[in-house]
């Protein structure tokens, strides 16, 4: 596949000539990363995808009646799962790039553009969000949609999803401060009935929570009232904001009352006492780290919490947070993680004879796939390409100027890749970028909406 000729454009007019539920693409002569530790890494291997579904990862696959890809000189891998971003916010992206602390972002964010948004400026925050994230190769996102107003608002940032494509989990959460309808968490069944009826569709439904009341008051924070709702709609749970004392003791009241479980991610998890990790390894709760959020606006300790997530038995997944002071792709979360740990774990043992417990460039690659997947609840339907699940996948150019010659396709992604070399992304079986350009996407119109919306957005005086 090589996005310097025509081929790549010529394959893409064959696939798309092919209903999409009878469509087979052979993916052939590529390095396989399959984040499958029984499949491993796969050097000239083929992968193929029938309809939605990889059916076959190995060595000289036959093609049968498949659109052969010819994938030479570069890696295959799972798309990324980003376990947690405030998606609505994509218009004010790096609009305070050097905030202070949290206290700085909630006040300038949560407290006054949030309160003037309309359901439209949602949907375009979102709808950029997406869009970015897939051309960066996140191809599962959590949208922690915390700015749900009215019902209204929650629609605009669901079908901004819906339109662009990604497999999108909507976390749906009243705002902190502002004027709102009050529907939250009552119409979360209106919701999952009318978006979310089918378990086999792109995008699935969580109810979204914060950690205590100190920052918006008790009805958005966790609790045995918010669990059952969750409960009796079948859904999980993302708790944000979970850091320090106060998330701690809660964390311990929640395990009391038996509201953890693999159902419920904790977000950011910075800070935590640990007795308060004891009963989330326990109850085999899930972890989202945020790794340039937790250093960038100093929560807590401001160190990811990656050690006592892995001496707990959590292995966690990665997310993006607040694209108002951060990155927008999952390179950057995997190579401030990678260089944070490390770093802390040759320091520790700094003038002694012991050896730091360090770890890999594999490590923070399954905490961007595999773990993001079940950290999402999705871990039986992306996160690796094993035969049977849904394909979502990147083809990233392995011989490009930046990442020649290939020696360690691990490393390769993790510290030698960024969004310019995945020349294609596959979301459920279908091409979503492809030939270096994400697809059906009218730019100049997408510019100018988004540059209406903020222009709005930040001439309103907060409400």
């Amino acid at each position: 596949m090589n996005v310097n000729d025509t081929t790549s454009a010529a394959v893409l007019e064959q696939l798309r000539r092919q209903p999409a539920d009878r469509r087979r693409i052979l993916f052939s002569g590529a390095t396989i990363v399959t984040m499958n530790r029984d499949l491993g890494v796969i050097d000239c291997g083929d992968l193929l995808v029938e309809g939605d579904t990889i059916t076959a990862v190995g060595p000289d696959l036959s093609a049968g009646d498949a659109v052969v890809v010819d994938a030479t000189g570069t890696i295959i891998t799972p798309g990324f799962v980003d376990t947690h971003r405030h998606a609505w916010e994509a218009q004010l992206r790096r609009i305070m790039p050097d905030v202070d602390d949290l206290g700085g972002y909630v006040m300038a964010t949560l407290a006054g553009y949030a309160t003037v948004y309309r359901p439209e400026d949602m949907y375009i925050g979102t709808k950029l969000a997406a869009l970015t994230a897939i051309d960066s190769g996140i191809t599962t996102m959590l949208d922690f949609s915390h700015n749900s107003r009215t019902r209204e608002h929650s629609d605009a940032a669901i079908q901004a999803l819906l339109d662009t494509g990604i497999r999108g989990v909507h976390a749906s959460m009243g705002p902190h401060f502002g004027d709102w309808d009050r529907q939250w968490p009552g119409d979360l069944t209106r919701l999952k009935d009318q978006y979310f009826s089918s378990d086999d569709q792109l995008l699935t439904l969580r109810l979204a929570a914060l950690a205590t009341d100190e920052i918006a008051g008790p009805t958005l924070a966790y609790g045995p009232e918010l669990a059952g709702a969750a409960q009796d709609l079948g859904i999980g749970v993302s708790v944000d904001a979970v850091f320090g004392t106060s998330s701690s003791a809660a964390v311990r009241r929640w395990a009391k009352d038996g509201i953890l479980g693999s159902d419920v991610t904790l977000i950011h998890s910075t800070g935590l006492t640990a007795e308060a990790w004891k009963a989330m390894g326990e109850s085999g709760t899930t972890v989202a780290l945020a790794p340039t959020s937790d250093a960038q606006i100093g929560l807590e300790t401001a160190i990811p919490a990656v050690d006592e997530a892995l001496s707990v038995g959590i292995r966690p997944g990665l997310s993006i947070d607040v694209e108002v002071a951060l990155a927008s792709d999952m390179f950057t979360q995997m190579r401030a993680l990678h260089a944070i740990q490390r770093m802390r774990a040759v320091n520790a043992v700094y003038g002694t004879d012991q050896q730091p417990s360090r770890i890999t460039t594999y490590d923070v690659l399954d905490f961007a796939t595999l773990q993001g997947a079940c950290t999402n609840g999705l871990g039986g339907v992306t996160g690796s390409l094993t035969p049977g699940k849904k394909a979502d996948l990147l083809v990233i150019q392995s011989e490009d100027i930046n990442n020649m010659p290939l020696n360690d396709p691990i490393g390769t992604i993790v510290l030698g890749s960024d969004a310019r070399n995945i020349s294609a992304v596959l979301v459920n079986g279908e091409p979503r970028k492809w030939n270096g350009q994400v697809l059906d996407v009218d730019l100049p119109a997408l510019r100018s909406e988004v540059h209406a919306s903020r222009a709005y957005v930040l001439n309103t005086p907060a409400a």
